[in-house]
Order: structure tokens, then sequence, then C-alpha cells
């Protein structure tokens, strides 16, 4: 039942755990049940009959060999021996394969070094190693994509949920109940065989529970609000190691709290989430010339309270290299990208969009058209690999002038001076995600009509320097024009997290913290500490 796999540099743990075994072993406990088997092992009737055989030695030489009940030092060898009898996933030490392969960040100037990468097969190994984490007194961090780690899980328990993977669509309730490393292509095409389509990310390859948790804006935002805001139910890992269900009749406030409070609460292993039916859309994305990006960028400003909220757009100012990769007629060019999505009726969609194509004239590549929904992915550019870069978010609640001119020098220039900085997007917000329901969650603040990313992308190690220090000043001058709040999902800086929320919310939120995680064993990410 126990498996090692020796690697060049190190060794991969395989420890298969039957749960038939783990329910009569009392592998750990749940409220109600015998905490006797709390110290990580089995019972000896249960190796006495046969049912798990455990070399005396071999294993336990390997992983150090600690007297029973003792969690010995903090080591990598001592928390995979902790575990090792009751972990149905795969748990990864340092110098293996599956390490390296399950450490990293999509940010990878992120180049965290946890203790143990702990490869969960579902809720129970989650709760398992949450436990243990405890007991050896180190940080819990999460992972199913690697989009969203802000912070490294350094000297920690990294879970990686890559493996809950599943997908359940009920298209009578119209929901879609699915596991926690769920990625969004999969929601995706499994609703859209029924007419249906969640809240969804730009991208198919993000995680459907860090976006949820985050907030999540996407092309259904600004007619259903934020993908927080459809969070029917969720089963989640506590830091205590108990299983909740949150969800309007069970752990209302943990339930509110998340709804854009991130990951601070709890290992979230399942979610429930409502769906809308979508039919064909209308969308797509053209490129117009640089020269006419201020006029276009002034004339959505000026119909922006007028554009319905089944329409969806953001207007990004790209700064392209002259390379093959790119196309002809975009290649080393400064252009504004508009993307585009209606939902409602397609002769509605073009009469909303008319205005402001007839400012910014014939494109140099690209158009609209019908489309159905899980052809929307198309309105993104090809999702960029892992990379170093350096990002900045703000919100704003109008466009002035003198906020065009800013974007515009900054997205210009050239020679020595060019910025770093060569992707500008401001997405068109607004609608449903600022009209919250009685019983909102505290995602995001609900008054911009704007929200911007800019991005320096594919840097170098070495250029790392000279980026922050133009991201720096290009944050300087936005400054007298944003809200200073931001989007959870959008920031990479956790020195900012407080920015995401009302000041009534936060304070709520880290009363919650306090209740959930009082240890405060979540924070290698977007965090926020417990209240007094």
């Amino acid at each position: 039942m126990k498996r090692r796999r020796t690697g060049r540099m190190g060794a991969e743990l395989v420890f298969p755990c039957s749960r038939a075994m783990r329910s009569a072993a009392g592998c750990f406990p749940w409220p109600g049940e015998d905490a006797g088997a709390v110290d990580g092992h089995l019972p000896a009737a249960i190796v006495q009959e046969g049912g798990l055989h455990l070399p005396p030695t071999g294993i336990d030489r390997l992983l150090g060999g600690l007297p029973d009940g003792y969690p010995g030092p903090r080591s990598p060898e001592a928390v995979a021996r902790r575990l090792r009898h009751q972990f149905d996933g795969r748990l990864h030490l340092p110098g293996a394969v599956g390490y390296d392969a399950g450490r990293l960040a999509w940010r990878r100037d992120l180049d965290q070094q946890p203790l143990l990468v702990a490869e969960v097969a579902d809720a129970a190994d989650v709760a398992r190693a949450v436990i243990t984490a405890r007991e050896f007194d180190v940080p819990v961090g999460v992972q199913a994509t690697g989009h969203g780690t802000v912070r490294p899980t350094d000297d920690g328990v990294l879970l990686n949920l890559s493996r809950m993977t599943y997908v359940d669509i009920d298209p009578v309730r119209a929901t879609a109940r699915v596991g926690g490393g769920a990625r969004w292509g999969d929601v995706v095409a499994a609703a859209a065989r029924f007419g249906l389509a969640p809240i969804s990310g730009s991208s198919s390859a993000l995680g459907v529970a860090g976006y949820t948790l985050g907030g999540g804006v996407g092309w259904l935002s600004r007619r259903h609000g934020f993908a927080a805001d459809s969070l029917l139910r969720a089963e989640v890992v506590t830091a205590a190691g108990t299983r909740l269900v949150a969800g309007p009749d069970d752990d209302v406030d943990l339930w509110w709290a998340l709804r854009g409070g991130g990951g601070n609460f709890g290992v979230v292993t399942e979610l429930l989430l409502r769906l809308y039916p979508v039919g064909e859309v209308f969308g797509g994305v053209a490129y117009f010339p640089g020269e006419r990006a201020g006029a276009i960028l002034a004339c959505h400003r000026d119909h922006a309270a007028d554009l319905p909220d089944e329409l969806t757009t953001a207007l990004t100012l790209l700064r392209l290299p002259d390379g093959p990769a790119v196309p002809g007629p975009l290649r080393g060019r400064t252009v504004v990208a508009l993307r585009v999505c209606h939902t409602g009726p397609v002769a509605r969609g073009r009469r909303a969009l008319a205005p402001l194509l007839a400012v910014a004239g014939p494109p140099l590549l690209g158009g609209y058209g019908p489309m159905t929904w899980p052809q929307t992915s198309a309105l993104d550019d090809p999702q960029p690999g892992p990379q170093i870069v350096r990002e900045h978010t703000d919100l704003f609640r109008a466009m002035s002038d003198e906020l065009i001119d800013v974007l515009l020098a900054e997205i210009g220039g050239s020679g020595a001076s060019r910025s770093p900085i060569s992707v500008i997007e401001l997405r068109h917000v607004g609608g449903a995600l600022a009209r919250p329901s009685a019983e909102g969650g505290p995602s995001g603040h609900r008054d911009a009509t704007y929200a911007l990313i800019a991005v320096a992308p594919r840097l170098h190690a070495a250029q790392l320097s000279v980026a922050r220090g133009h991201m720096a000043a290009f944050a300087r001058r936005l400054r007298p024009y944003a809200t200073r709040g931001v989007l959870l999902n959008f920031l990479s800086d956790p020195s900012r997290t407080m920015a995401a929320y009302r000041p009534a919310d936060l304070g709520r939120l880290a009363a919650l913290k306090r209740i959930y995680d009082p240890e405060n064993i979540f924070h290698r990410n977007h965090n926020i500490p417990p209240g007094p």
C-alpha cells in the first residue's frame, strides 16, 4: 500500500489509503469522533488484522524515525512522516521532480520553497495536511494553477489542488458543482452543452476557486455581478482541520466572507456556482491605430453611462514588438485593442457599439460578429506563459482628459526613455457590479467605472529594479484620478490588500478571521490579519 519512487536528487512519496480504511480507523477526528488517532497513526487493531502493512524500516529511516506522538523538527521528512498513513494523494519532497512542478507559481520571480508539496486527492487529504501543518507550527499555502500566487509558501506546506478538477452541471437548477482545483475552461465547456455559462475568468487556464474567492470580474459581470455573488455554497476546510459547508443556510458569516475575502478563511474544496442562460453573443476584438487612442478613450468615456449592461468592453493600449510572432499589420506599432462582448440581441449590440466604431475608424486587424459563448475565449490574446512581470492596478470613477494624457504618455515614448510598461488595459465595470444585493459579500469597490491594469511583461531578473521604478512613478501619476480602491483579483502587490475592501467590510472580515483562523496559518496570500 506504500510505494517509494527514488529520483535522481530526491524522493517522491506516494501514500495511498483507502477511504473505507480511513473511515473505519478514524485517521483524524471530525467533530464528535474519537480524537485518539490525532497523533497520525492507525490503531494497532487495523495493522494486526492485515489492513495496512508497514515495513519496520526503510521508509521510517528515510523520514527520520521520529518517536510516535512527537512532531519533531520542521523538516520535510518529519512532516511527510506525520502525513504518510492518512494521505491518498502524493507528497513531493525537495529534490523530487513532482516538487519542482508543484511549487511553481505563474509569476516566476516568486521562487517559493515549501517544506513539501502535498498534492491532495480530496477534502480529507486537505484536512489532514492542515492539521499536520498546525502541529508543526508552519503556514499553509494553497495552489491549483499558480496564477494567483502573490506570496511564496516558504518553509510551509503547499497544498496543490490540481487533481480536484471534477465538474457536475445541473441544467435544471442552472448550477455547477466543481472541485477546488477545477479550471474555467472545463466549466465553460460543460455548461455550454446546456446553453449555460458561469461568470468566468478571461483565461480558460485560470482556477475557479481562487478567482471566485477574490471576487471575479468577467464578460458577464456587468449583467450579473461578481463571480463571488454567484457562489451558492462552498465546502471548506478551516484552520482547525474542520470540514464545513458554508451557504445561505449554514455558516452564513463564513459564506459572506468567502465571497470576496480571498483564501483567508480556509481551503475551499468544492464550490456550487450559479449559471446563467447564454445563447449567441455578439463580440470580437479589433485593433486600431495608436494615433486614434485619445479619441477612442474619450468617446468611450462620453458614452459609458448609456451603454447597456449586456455590453462589456475592454480598451487596451499595446506597444507591440517588431517580431514574427506579431501579426503583420500590428508589428512594431502602438495600437488600441477594443474587446467587445454583448449578450443581448446582435442588432442591439451593433447599435450600442456604433458610436465608438465611428470614432475608431477602420481597424488594422480583427472585427465583430456573432459567436458562441465558448468562442468568447478568443476575445483575449493567447494567454502568456509563466514569466516575470510587474503590474499595477487602480480604479476610476471617471476618465478625464488629464488621465487620458497620462495613459498615452506612458504607452508612448521611444529610445532610452521608453517605459517597460507595454500593456495598459481599461475594463469598463459598473452595471450589475454597482448594484449589490442585500446579502452580497465583501467583493470589490462597486462605485468604479473603469478598472486599470498596467503590465511590464516578460522581464529578466536584471530588469526588475528598473521596472519597479517605472511602475511606481506611473502609479504616482495616476493617483490624483484614482479612487484608491482596487479589485483583489487584479492585484499582485500584497502590500495593498486592504485597499480591496470598504472599511466596514474590512472590519467584519478581520473579526471573522479571528474566529476561523485566529493563528493566521492562512497568510501566504492577500492576507487579512485576525482582528482584536
